[in-house]
């Protein structure tokens, strides 16, 4: 999909935004940035690894009055797919039934998509237009989990247009439980392990 904007940012970076920063002393610098390349428009080889590790991401979507709406969906390491260097695609998983997110698609295809990386203070954000897919079982089962226990409702299809991704200033680091309990597990082996020689060295010393 060809980007109408003359910079990839410029989706972001409105005439209004762009004026703030010019107020605010900030435009200088993001104006070397745009001429530099600005942001990408494809997905790259290290955004690919960073999705395949996310278990949590929120969709941002409008509706036609202009009210925002943001959607938590999470699933196991891997949920969100990387189809190609353009696309994502995720299952939307069986839940409360508003809908609320579907019928702003239905209205409006703007959406965004914020990933958040707390163990390691990372984030990304993806501007994009996305669309509701019902009644293709090939691509539910593209795009389902395996073994991951919840019931597909229908599939969403994201159209990357451009991403960023921020500085780590003021992401508070968080680590998952299971990555805490793998490296407490891995400590009390590790104890048992240091316990076991000194008792065995203790021993050999009698």
């Amino acid at each position: 999909m060809k980007s109408r904007f003359e910079y990839a940012s410029d989706i972001a970076f409105t005439p209004a935004v762009k004026s703030i920063q010019t107020r605010k002393g900030s435009r200088h610098a993001y104006s070397r940035m745009e001429e530099g390349g600005s942001w990408e428009t494809r997905i790259s080889a290290d955004l690919a690894s960073f999705i395949a590790e996310q278990t949590s991401v929120f969709l941002a979507t409008v509706n036609a009055q202009g009210q925002p709406y943001i959607q938590h969906r999470g699933g196991p390491a891997g949920f969100l797919q990387v189809i190609d260097d353009r696309t994502l695609g995720f299952v939307d998983y069986a839940g409360n039934r508003q809908y609320i997110s579907s019928g702003n698609l239905a209205e409006s295809p703007k959406a965004h998509l914020f990933l958040m990386d707390y163990s390691r203070r990372q984030r990304v954000k993806i501007w994009g237009n996305a669309r509701v897919v019902e009644g293709d079982a090939a691509l539910i089962q593209q795009l389902m989990p395996p073994e991951y226990k919840a019931r597909a409702e229908h599939a969403i299809i994201f159209d990357v247009l451009a991403w960023d991704a921020n500085c780590p200033q003021h992401i508070p680091m968080r680590l998952d439980a299971l990555d805490v309990e793998t490296e407490l597990s891995s400590r009390d082996a590790r104890i048992r392990a240091l316990e076991a020689e000194v008792a065995t060295l203790r021993g050999s010393g009698d």
